[in-house]
């Protein structure tokens, strides 16, 4: 046994953990490297000009299909070198649009901008296009007290039909300078925030999303992501978010990210993955609530779609009545159930899961500091899960003041340099704290 670690399997109190340990881990005041959190993406320029779709031709009547005033009233405004596209009180329907260099798309208090039902989008399952869209644009921005309204309830059963496809209702690709501010985002058919590629200055600032959670009874929001943003100086700030997938998520080729001050509600809470190949790097999620979401943080991979992820920081977060607060694991494909029922997953199981080459797409977590976290977990869910790939472990991850009541175990499976300094996991008389296997542990008591 290692002087600073206990390293065999097991499934013990944390008392007794304690006791186990010949050294232990020195304390820790401030998370290790912790960055400065001053991510400053820069803003669109957008000109002061004002292009109402009511002058090209819309009818806000609820009825009336606006898609050709609307795209008029964009390409207006870009021949003119950009605008404020105004879409004013009343209910515009319109099929997909296309976005322009300094355009902002303005949706005004009463004003709700809603896209056409299934029966009548062009594309239908088949090939739909999503709903505001746009590729290699600058200082764009959709701004407004004001709502886009998805009609998603009927799309959402296609998520489980194989070949049907389901429009975003915000899909931007490689863009620069983006602002998403102040508007109510329901019911899209699938994501409602879809921003990728090569984008960079991407701000979302005041933003409401809605959509069912997955476990409705009735209609599943399936697949409704609020907000999906990879690339590089990416803001999210001041957001209440409750859907039916993942609060947030970014994946390859993301950089430089601050996400605080954000409630959140249903859904799979603040996540990485699953495609990670290009990297993740300079994640910092800080000032958050999560209620009633699956999971509080998430980031999840598998060796056909990997990366480095690295130089994570989740502080001062506070959940209540989450599935999962802390899920970490790099077997998101798995189709086994002994490794895909996460929450039961035992020492036992994970020690038995196949390793493998390391190769260019295998996951690599490491550099991951949790400070100041406190949770309450559903009824039978387990604390948290940090479970590595045996050729490639999870390493340095700092568990500081962290503090979960859980009815079942923590576990750390496949783990390097797993320090818990002052923290507290309370499970029922009888049922142990942590569980471990292949993992190098050290704890510093409170």
């Amino acid at each position: 046994m290692n002087r600073n670690y206990f390293a065999l399997t097991m499934t013990i109190p944390i008392t007794a953990f304690l006791a186990s340990l010949l050294v232990l881990a020195p304390p820790v005041t401030q998370p290790a490297q912790a960055q400065s959190f001053s991510v400053a993406p820069a803003l669109p320029v957008i000109p002061a000009h004002v292009y109402n779709i009511i002058h090209y031709g819309a009818i806000g009547d609820g009825v009336a299909t606006n898609t050709a005033a609307m795209q008029a009233a964009i390409n207006a405004a870009q021949d003119a070198g950009g605008g404020v596209v105004q879409v004013p009180a009343g209910v515009f329907l319109s099929g997909p649009v296309r976005l322009a260099n300094h355009i902002n798309l303005q949706i005004d208090h009463g004003g709700t901008l809603r896209m056409l039902p299934l029966a009548k989008y062009p594309g239908g399952t088949t090939d739909p296009a999503n709903f505001i869209n746009g590729s290699k644009l600058h200082d764009i921005a959709i701004t407004g007290s004001g709502m886009i309204d998805g009609q998603g309830v009927p799309w959402w059963p296609y998520a489980r039909q194989q070949g049907a496809r389901r429009p975003r209702m915000i899909s931007l690709l490689s863009c620069d300078r983006v602002l998403i501010q102040d508007v109510t985002l329901s019911n899209s058919p699938m994501f409602h925030i879809a921003i990728g590629g090569r984008s960079a200055n991407v701000t979302v600032r005041g933003v409401t999303i809605r959509a069912n959670p997955s476990t409705d009874p009735v209609h599943p929001g399936h697949n409704t992501d609020a907000c999906d943003v990879s690339g590089t100086n990416i803001l999210i700030e001041n957001c209440n978010v409750s859907v039916g997938d993942d609060d947030f998520t970014c994946g390859g080729g993301t950089a430089d990210v601050l996400i605080t001050n954000c409630t959140y509600g249903y859904g799979h809470g603040v996540s990485i993955g699953s495609h990670t190949y290009g990297g993740v790097s300079n994640l910092t999620v800080i000032n958050c609530t999560f209620n009633n979401t699956e999971q509080g943080i998430r980031i999840k991979s598998d060796r056909d779609r990997g990366g480095l992820v690295r130089h994570l920081y989740y502080l001062n977060l506070h959940m209540t009545n989450v599935d999962c607060p802390i899920l970490i694991y790099g077997s998101y494909m798995a189709t086994n159930r002994v490794y895909r029922n996460l929450n039961k997953l035992t020492p036992a199981a994970a020690a038995s899961y196949p390793s493998h080459a390391v190769e260019a797409r295998t996951p690599i977590y490491r550099d991951i500091t949790f400070s100041n976290l406190t949770a309450t977990v559903q009824p039978g869910r387990r604390a948290g899960l940090i479970w590595g790939l045996p050729e490639m472990p999870v390493t340095n991850v700092l568990l500081q003041r962290v503090n979960i009541t859980a009815d079942r175990p923590f576990g750390i499976y496949d783990a390097r340099g797993v320090r818990l300094v002052d923290c507290r996991i309370i499970t029922p008389d009888g049922v142990n704290q942590l569980s471990s296997t292949n993992a190098q542990v050290a704890i510093s008591p409170r």
